[in-house]
Order: C-alpha cells, then structure tokens, then sequence
C-alpha cells in the first residue's frame, strides 16, 4: 500500500508540474516590476506587518494599490520585497502546502515546516533570481503556539532564514530606516514596550520618511485613499489596521 505524501511540493514535482528554471534573459530585454518598502516591528502584544503599496518598473509608477502583506494562514503573514509576480505565486504555493499538509495529515503544520517549506520554494527561485528578473527578499511573522509569542523572520535570495529579535525591514526604501527604527529602540521608547497605537504610529512614520526618499515606495495619500498595509500577529490571530485608524493618526501626527 503507497503512503499518501504529506509533501506538496514534492507532490507537484513528482506530476512534472514544477516547471525548470527558464532560459537566460539577456541583460535588458526584460523590465520587472518592483520596489517597495516592509517591515516588522515587536510591540507590547505581538508583531505588527507592515508595507507600502506601490509597484514601479525602473523610473514608472505602475500601480499604486499592490497588496504586499498577505496572510498564509490563520496566524502568520509574509511581507513581500521584489517581484511581484513570483512573491505572489510563492506565497500561494506556500499557503498551499499549509492547507495540503493539514488535510491529508489531519493536524497543523508546525511553524519549523512552514519556515523551512518557504526556504525550499525561495531555493528554487535562484535561477530567477540571478538573472534579475525574479528575486524576491520577503519577512515573515507567525504566532508561535509552543512559545506563546509572535516571531518574525527574514530571508534571503537563497532562501537563508533569520530570526529578527525587535524589528526587520528591506525593499529599497529600507536602509532609509533602519538606523531610524534602531535610533528609536534604542534611545528612545524600545518598540517590544510600545502599546499597539504608538506602534502602528511609529511604524507610519517609518513608512512615509521612506517614501519621502525613495522613489519606489509610495507614501500616505489622502484623497485618493491610498494607505499602507498594517496586519497585527498576535495571540489572537491576524487583525487588519483599519484605513479609518491609520487616518486618524495621520491627522494626529
């Protein structure tokens, strides 16, 4: 009698449906859409995520609506960092293989299955993500149910994975606040400390300085209704920041 895997990648590529790396995209025939701006931040009752919306191709603003912070399952959350296309078709496969292991094993997989499921699928993106035209540098948050607290992690283009103790951040508009993020758990309020309003505020600020500086990362607009994308990790599950609540400590700011 076979045993049934509990495997969904290693499902796909046994079916032949994991396709080969592609040919070799000669240098400039191909422009991606990218840029951005996302970070975590540890504050008094969880992790807050956090990103901009806008998606540029070199020096053009293609859209100014992209979701960048998407939920996987019921509580962990990947930010996205790069390109679009391929963050998103990771982050489906990823949330895919959560929901596979969980019906055809009747129990959850752990948070080490899914941090180590991510690092295989960013794996199989290098040949992508050499040439250019694919990379993706995601963060990842997740409630932790045997430690009882909110984790967040940060990778790289091979898929190497690190645990980050306060706050994480990349995109191009990230070393713009990464000594400011630093300046602030260190003389300032630390971010574990800070209550949820002061958090989601600090984290705004984050992203509008960005924005001001990097020309890839969209800031707070108003009249258009463009806000970032703020999901809190927590004990409770995943809860969106509201435009309503992020407008109000605009006006307060």
């Amino acid at each position: 009698m076979r045993m049934e895997s509990c495997d969904f990648l290693g499902l796909l590529k046994e079916g032949g449906h994991l396709s080969a790396a592609p040919g070799m995209v000669q240098e400039g025939l191909l422009e991606q859409v990218e840029g951005t701006t996302i970070m975590a931040v540890r504050y008094a009752d969880g992790v807050l995520v956090a990103g901009d919306r806008r998606a540029t191709m070199g020096n053009l603003v293609v859209y100014d609506r992209a979701d960048k912070v998407l939920s996987i399952d019921d509580d962990t959350v990947m930010a996205i960092a790069g390109s679009p296309s391929v963050a998103y078709d990771i982050a489906r496969m990823l949330e895919m293989s959560v929901q596979y292991y969980r019906r055809s094993q009747l129990q959850r997989l752990s948070l080490d299955g899914k941090l180590r499921t991510l690092s295989r699928l960013l794996r199989q993106n290098l040949p992508m993500a050499i040439q250019g035209i694919g990379a993706v540098v995601p963060i990842y948050a997740a409630y932790d149910q045997d430690a009882g607290e909110s984790k967040i992690f940060f990778y790289d283009l091979l898929g190497a994975e690190f645990e980050c103790v306060d706050f994480c951040t990349t995109g191009s508009g990230s070393n713009i606040i990464r000594g400011a993020l630093y300046y602030q758990n260190r003389w300032g309020t630390p971010l574990a400390e800070m209550a949820e309003e002061q958090a989601v505020e600090t984290v705004l600020k984050m992203l509008e300085t960005a924005a001001e500086y990097d020309t890839a990362t969209g800031g707070f607009r108003e009249t258009a209704r463009i806000f970032p994308q703020i999901m809190k990790v927590t004990a409770a599950g995943l809860n969106k920041v509201s435009e309503d609540e992020m407008a109000a400590l605009y006006e307060k700011a």
